[in-house]
């Protein structure tokens, strides 16, 4: 038959995995009534809490179900392309395990899918988060559409369905792509869009702090655009015609005998300006080498220690 694969990052979400899996159960009884096979992969992201012991409690009630087991944290996205390495299905999702995306809509995804879809987004309407995170989401998907995909959906998706011609491009993809999403949606498959509201997380707490809010938003928008360092480049270019003008200005001041000598606080400003430019253009030629050394180093993107 033909098959759906779900791949599941698990990282502290021991409260949620009973109801994942019984909501998964009810999906997989209603692909069969349809002729078609589900297969969970469960991806435990060296999570500190009981989810482990969870996800063997699910293998133990659904023998077929594969659990791959990290062996430390390596972040959901290369916990994803972990499990993706062991999908045989003829679509895949990749599913949160904290029930805030509607497990349901996958139903809904593989009814398109079978249309003729190769790939189904569901776009978030509104969102049940704080309000700083719907902030710094909201400034992030602004640069992402302004400086690389203009038309990825404002308000972000986190759950699609794949066809498998997408699976090698994702497999062979880079390592330091920190977010799926847009790398699925830069491929440039024409998405099916269904529209969803975003549930509030109901069990535990979300690890997606700030720091690897920043990280993957960095990860993005410089690996998938040389605008920012243009824009360095273009700032630096302006500065010193600026500076260029000034000292000629102070050159012909002299030649005439009219020559200003500059204040302590002007000279105090000007040199800050410059040396904060400086360290600031820098900082982000730096930020592109170390995604070059990381690229080339050959490292593993994540270490599996155990497969059921």
């Amino acid at each position: 038959m033909p098959k759906v694969s779900v791949i599941v990052p698990v990282y502290y979400n021991a409260e949620s995995l009973p109801l994942l899996f019984a909501e998964l159960l009810k999906i997989e009884q209603s692909l069969h009534k349809d002729g078609l096979d589900l297969e969970l992969i469960f991806v435990d992201d060296g999570s500190g809490d009981d989810s482990f012991a969870e996800l063997i409690k699910i293998k133990q009630q659904r023998e077929q179900t594969r659990i791959v087991k990290l062996a430390r944290n390596f972040g959901a996205i290369r916990a994803a392309k972990a499990g993706a390495q062991f999908i045989t299905g003829d679509s895949f999702v990749f599913l949160a395990a904290d029930l805030q995306d509607p497990p349901e809509l996958i139903l809904e995804m593989v009814k398109h899918w079978q249309e003729g879809a190769k790939y189904v987004i569901c776009v978030r309407n509104e969102r049940d988060d704080p309000f700083s995170s719907k902030l710094f989401s909201a400034i992030y998907y602004y640069l992402l559409r302004l400086y690389i995909i203009p038309n990825f959906p404002p308000k972000g998706y986190d759950l699609a369905l794949h066809d498998k011609v997408l699976l090698p491009y994702l497999l062979q993809q880079s390592g330091r792509t920190s977010y799926l999403q847009v790398f699925l949606f830069w491929l440039g498959f024409s998405p099916t869009v269904i529209h969803y509201n975003r549930q509030k997380r109901q069990h535990g707490r979300s690890r997606w702090n700030f720091a690897k809010r920043l990280t993957a938003s960095l990860d993005v928008l410089l690996g998938f655009s040389v605008i920012p360092i243009r824009m360095v480049s273009l700032v630096g270019l302006l500065v010193s015609m600026v500076s260029f003008s000034y000292g000629g200005i102070v050159v012909i001041g002299a030649i005439l005998g009219k020559s200003i000598v500059p204040g302590f606080a002007t000279l105090a400003a000007l040199l800050s300006f410059l040396l904060g430019l400086v360290i600031v253009m820098l900082g982000l030629i730096g930020e592109y080498i170390w995604r070059i050394f990381d690229e080339v180093n050959h490292r593993p993107e994540s270490v599996i220690e155990a497969i059921y």
